[in-house]
């Protein structure tokens, strides 16, 4: 892998290049990382998964996030696309938003214990463990300070619903976007839908390339 950015341009391991210490939040919430892909054409899905637009370092910059944080969040149409199961990470948490806790709860992620549901207090009731916040949407701000574990890093995989939830409630503090060198028209979604007009300002902290892929970092500027 390759920096472009922060001069001068030199070789940098995936560890140096996201393994830096987070910021805490001056309010107490945690830091909220968003990781995602997608094509030069904006769809973050080929053939309705994000697969289709990875490759082997994307993939190993994903495991690295997943590694650092502490809690991972994620809606639950990712979870039954992407096939999720129980973390690598010992320990570790991930969190599955959801309004109606519609999920499946024999699945590998919640029989390993470490699955837990984010819902509206108004949802039905689940045998899962679950964060109740906010009354017909979630309330994210909430939701993030009643997290388990209390932690201090959390990692958000989408999909772009949960991005735009997040975005609109103004929580992300940082993006990491790989940008793969491929077209693939159709009507894959961006990385944020739903979410309202809005104008929230990110500085360029890095940007890496790897086989034509380029792995841009960008943090919140205000």
């Amino acid at each position: 892998m390759q920096r472009l950015y922060p001069l001068p341009a030199t070789p940098i391991t995936i560890a140096e290049a996201y393994g830096m210490p987070r910021p805490a939040i001056s309010d107490g919430r945690p830091w909220v990382e968003l990781c995602m892909v997608s094509s030069i054409d904006g769809s973050t899905v080929f053939d309705g998964e994000s697969r289709g637009l990875s490759s082997d370092t994307d993939r190993e910059v994903l495991l690295t996030l997943r590694r650092f944080a502490d809690v991972i969040i994620v809606g639950a149409g990712t979870v039954r696309s992407e096939g999720y199961g129980a973390p690598r990470k010992a320990g570790q948490r991930i969190g599955v938003v959801s309004r109606t806790g519609a999920v499946d709860a024999s699945s590998a992620l919640f029989a390993s214990g470490a699955g837990f549901l984010i819902l509206p207090e108004d949802a039905p009731p689940s045998s899962i463990e679950s964060v109740r916040a906010g009354v017909g949407e979630i309330d994210f701000d909430a939701a993030l300070r009643l997290l388990p574990g209390n932690p201090a890093f959390v990692h958000a995989e989408g999909g772009p619903t949960l991005n735009g939830a997040l975005a609109a409630a103004n929580l992300i503090d940082e993006i990491n976007l790989t940008t793969s060198p491929q077209i693939v028209g159709g009507d894959g979604t961006r990385l944020i839908t739903t979410a309202p007009p809005m104008s929230r300002r990110f500085y360029l902290a890095h940007l890496l390339e790897d086989d034509g892929f380029l792995f841009s970092r960008y943090l919140r500027a205000d």
